[in-house]
């Protein structure tokens, strides 16, 4: 077995995706939970993710192959100090040969310095045990989904919410630095790229974001819980007609958000956890799954 770099590459991409859908898949089945069949268009969006991490972090990309054929993956990027692992995953068939451990190890070196580290696990047993042996500190995560009911909703008061664009880059690395520590910088333009639209409240008592993709939720990041709840029910007001909402990786201290998917009527659920080296739960914040 050798690990090689993961390229920026239409085939590396495609690579990645595969060896992920696999092992996810497997995961699925041993839980009996119902598969997902993903779409072309999620297929194109975690290619496209792929590339644009090994396109920026190419000493954190990395995959392990064994004549030939890509058995493991780990992808992991490093944004101010901040070290992210944003993909993880070893085919069923060579899981159980340390494999996974050899991956997390090079991708954790590129990590080296770096003050802080995040990602987000899934709820295999295994791979958690190797993030809490890294020394992470496990949050379990909760989960929001299903249709909203707009009724349920409350007055969203008399705080602004409107589209946002390039014009606000400052406003958005400012308010992940408050947050988290770090900005995400160049995947702002990822995330632009990448989702239906991005909210922006901007006050004079403070700033907040949130990107949504369709009915998902997929960052938010805010100066107080105020502005967050905000953001949140402007993005489920905006779920298109038809589409089940979704809210994920939830810690303990989002419990705001909690409220306001209740109020929308969505249901509760637990999965995995939001892994986490040298900072508490960001809050009020909502992460990326892979680029937190």
């Amino acid at each position: 077995m050798i690990l090689r770099p993961v390229r920026d590459s239409e085939a590396d991409a495609r690579r990645v995706r595969e060896v992920c859908e696999e092992a996810f898949g497997a995961l699925a089945r041993t839980r009996n939970e119902p598969g997902r069949q993903p779409t072309p268009q999620w297929r194109a969006r975690t290619e496209a993710r792929n590339r644009h991490l090994a396109r920026h972090d190419p000493e954190g990309c990395w995959f392990a192959e064994e004549d030939g054929e890509a058995v493991g993956v780990a992808l992991s990027a490093r944004r101010e100090g901040t070290w992210i692992l944003a993909a993880f995953a070893v085919r069923p068939q060579a899981q159980g040969r340390g494999v996974g451990l050899l991956l997390l190890e090079q991708a954790l070196r590129y990590g080296r310095g770096c003050l802080r580290g995040m990602l987000c696990s899934s709820p295999d047993p295994r791979a958690a045990r190797r993030y809490r042996r890294a020394g992470f500190t496990l949050h379990p995560a909760m989960e929001l989904h299903g249709p909203v009911d707009r009724s349920g909703l409350r007055d969203p008061g008399e705080i602004p919410v409107h589209p946002g664009g390039p014009a606000q880059r400052h406003l958005l690395e400012s308010v992940d630095r408050l947050t988290r520590g770090a900005s995400h910088g160049v995947d702002h333009d990822f995330l632009a790229l990448h989702t239906d639209e991005l909210l922006v409240a901007d006050t004079l008592s403070g700033s907040g974001y949130l990107y949504r993709l369709g009915g998902r939720v997929v960052l938010l990041a805010a100066t107080s819980r105020r502005l967050a709840v905000r953001l949140l029910r402007e993005a489920l007001a905006r779920v298109p007609d038809g589409q089940e909402a979704a809210v994920t990786n939830l810690t303990a201290e989002q419990e705001w958000a909690v409220d306001v998917g209740l109020e929308a009527g969505l249901t509760l659920s637990t999965r995995g956890y939001v892994a986490l080296r040298g900072l508490r739960p960001p809050s009020p914040y909502i992460p990326h799954g892979s680029l937190l």
